[in-house]
């Protein structure tokens, strides 16, 4: 089973974020996405998002959804 939340990436870096995610769970799309951005609140099965503040930092535990 793959991995799907990811709470220890909290306050990393986000492109660091994405290579962890990438690894542990390969059958996801990552996307890198700004605190301030507005996406879209359907659930998918295959991505995550990691979301970041202006600094570049996770700032939620990222997970599948």
């Amino acid at each position: 089973m793959w991995k799907v939340i990811w709470p220890e990436l909290v306050g990393r870096e986000g492109d660091e974020a994405k290579s962890v995610i990438e690894k542990e769970n390969p059958v996801v799309t990552v996307m890198i996405v700004d605190e301030d951005l507005i996406v879209p609140h359907d659930l998918c099965c295959n991505r995550v998002w990691v979301w970041v503040n202006k600094s570049g930092h996770v700032i939620r535990p990222p997970r599948v959804g």
